[in-house]
């Protein structure tokens, strides 16, 4: 097995047949089919379903898609990290989830490009499930995550605790029956407790599954939502946004997760996260 069968492998999976993947590829056909067929010889397993309709996964297909993306993200990283400049004694691979990039990571990523010039950095964004599989296979080092699942080679920091307030883009929005309502999703908890304190309200017409994505639909189109109170705080200065007090307020838990291996090669990392947990500007 050699990464051009991999590559070849996942090409033919986005691509949904051998035709196009050659020509994504820019090598013939016959090239695909014979990376393919090594490749299938090698696993003893047929991986690809070839069909006049285009190329499905078998069952084995499926099993090993997974390890052949963690394999060529790895081998992208090795060749990042083994290109670096002499002057660069290590790299950072930051993963945050989209709702704690803005304030916490940027925060974390300019103390650490302006304090530590020696140190790479790359920032990956994904949902939960991406950024536990990046951590657990070591393509990335850090998580700034709500949901800190972690395992024996991983360390937790509780970083920040958001609190979760409702906003408006006018003054005099109703609390409750307010039908330019958004419901952004926040978790188990606040799920629940929302429940509880909305409990005779309509449900929300809109929802969405992320904080910034709610936040920019408001800005637009108007009307309230509850959102992390370090998020919206530049828009209620400039009297875009307006909180509603009278509002109950929730809170949401934020994490940093870090392998053990990146933080023995980092000297700097505890200066840096002091840095970011003495920021109280959202408290």
């Amino acid at each position: 097995m050699n990464l051009s069968e991999l590559r070849t492998f996942l090409t033919i999976i986005e691509t949904g047949s051998l035709v196009r993947a050659s020509q994504q590829l820019n090598v013939t056909q016959s090239t695909v089919t014979a990376r393919l067929n090594s490749l299938e010889n090698e696993l003893g397993q047929v991986l690809i379903n070839r069909q006049k309709s285009g190329a499905s996964l078998t069952g084995a297909g499926v099993r090993l898609q997974r390890y052949a993306n963690t394999i060529s993200d790895l081998w992208r990283q090795a060749r990042q990290q083994t290109a670096l400049p002499d002057a660069m004694s290590s790299v950072c691979n930051l993963a945050s989830h989209p709702d704690l990039w803005p304030h916490l990571g940027t925060r974390m990523f300019d103390y650490i490009r302006a304090n530590h010039s020696q140190v790479a950095l790359a920032v990956w964004h994904g949902s939960q499930a991406d950024m536990h599989d990046w951590l657990g296979n070591g393509l990335t080092d850090i998580s700034l995550t709500y949901w800190p699942n972690s395992n024996q080679k991983q360390v937790v920091y509780p970083i920040a605790t958001d609190q979760l307030v409702l906003v408006s883009t006018r003054k005099d929005s109703p609390i409750k029956f307010d039908p330019g309502y958004i419901f952004v999703e926040a978790g188990e908890e606040f799920g629940q407790q929302h429940a509880e304190a909305y409990a005779d309200a309509d449900i929300a017409r809109i929802s969405f599954g992320s904080a910034q994505l709610g936040l920019e639909h408001l800005l637009i189109n108007g009307g309230s939502a509850y959102l992390p109170l370090r998020m919206v705080k530049p828009h209620i200065a400039d009297g875009r946004l307006f909180r509603l007090a009278e509002g109950p307020v929730f809170e949401r838990n934020a994490f940093m997760v870090v392998n053990k291996s990146a933080l023995e090669t980092w000297p700097w990392f505890d200066d840096c996260l002091n840095d970011l947990m003495s920021d109280d500007d959202d408290a």
